[in-house]
């Protein structure tokens, strides 16, 4: 079991196969890329196939999120997925993803076992889209979550950040092409994420605004703390339902007394929060262990996991007006 000081018990694990991405995110990264990961320094499929194994059997885990990066740039990703769901028990398995590359994959991710998407979009405006991201490749995004939806990859979600003076006046007609569509939208405040460290507090598009914004056309009826459990996203019915609308607002009003996610970096280390400036490194001990000793190696890994774990903070420091933003930038970390 993954459990904190604080009584927190981790179930859902996040784990990035890749920091490379084929878009360049205006609040992520800068429009030059990053220095990627060196090859050598990445888990190996069965690295992270055995790490997931390690949490599924050892720890209590009963979700997993494969993300990025761009989980979808990773050559081994249906792999990886078939050989997570022979695992006992077996994981829930989720995926973040941009899109781009869903139309060519979305059937044989499902046929793997992959169970639902989130895929993030952020306007219905091709132009915007492109200003956004500075690709071209709206069009992808669409026909992706056409797949995901036709291959059965549901709930299908889609996560949206809204921008000042760019698509912040987009959120109604978000909702009721979604609507539309039978897509989740969720909205996500936008976080302290990007390496250049553009973000700024003041002027942010927070929960309020997107709740007011929607409303102008929508009734929405609040679903209660019952149903969110430990689910980072305020709920609402639509009009009486049965559509849903979430709200992530991790700045304004942050989650994190209810947090049960332990993270797993695409070169092996564990976070213990999305925003933490430390790490515990999970790949030099998988690595030191002859093959002919997993079980014991197994073992040991679960305890450096569980230690890291025991050391997480009560939050994410996003409250605080004095936050720093971690080092590492989202493409090497997991959303």
């Amino acid at each position: 079991m993954l459990i904190d000081t604080f009584g927190r018990v981790a179930t859902d694990l996040r784990v990035s196969l890749t920091d490379r991405c084929n878009l360049r995110c205006t609040y992520c990264m800068p429009e030059e890329g990053l220095q990627w990961l060196a090859k050598p320094d990445l888990l190996t499929d069965d690295e992270i196939v055995r790490l997931v194994r390690v949490a599924v059997t050892r720890l209590g885990i009963t979700e997993v999120r494969f993300t990025g990066g761009e989980p979808l740039l990773r050559p081994g990703l249906v792999g990886i997925v078939e050989r997570c769901a022979r695992l006992a028990p077996r994981p829930t398995m989720s995926l973040t993803t941009n899109g781009i590359g869903l139309k060519r994959t979305a059937e044989a991710l499902k046929a793997a076992g992959l169970d639902r998407v989130n895929v993030s979009l952020d306007t219905l405006r091709p132009d915007v889209f492109k200003t956004l991201t500075r690709r071209d490749r709206h069009k992808d995004v669409l026909e992706g979550l056409e797949a995901a939806r036709d291959a059965r990859l549901t709930p299908v979600k889609v996560n949206t950040v809204l921008m000042p003076g760019l698509n912040d006046d987009e959120a109604p007609d978000l909702l009721a092409w979604a609507v539309e569509n039978d897509y989740e939208l969720r909205f996500i405040e936008q976080m302290p994420l990007d390496a250049q460290h553009g973000w700024k507090r003041d002027g942010m598009i927070t929960a309020g605004d997107i709740l007011t914004s929607l409303r102008t056309r929508f009734e929405l009826t609040e679903e209660g703390t019952g149903e969110r459990g430990s689910a980072p996203a305020e709920r609402w019915l639509v009009d009486g339902g049965p559509h849903r609308v979430g709200v992530i607002a991790s700045v304004t009003r942050p989650f994190c007394s209810a947090c049960d996610r332990t993270r797993l970096t695409a070169d092996g280390q564990v976070r213990t929060c999305l925003f933490a400036t430390e790490e515990t490194d999970l790949r030099a001990a998988l690595r030191a262990a002859p093959e002919s000793s997993e079980e014991g190696s197994d073992e040991e890994i679960a305890r450096i996991w569980k230690r890291a774990m025991w050391g997480k903070k009560a939050g994410s420091g996003l409250d605080d007006p004095s936050f720093l933003q971690p080092e590492r930038p989202m493409s090497a970390i997991g959303g």
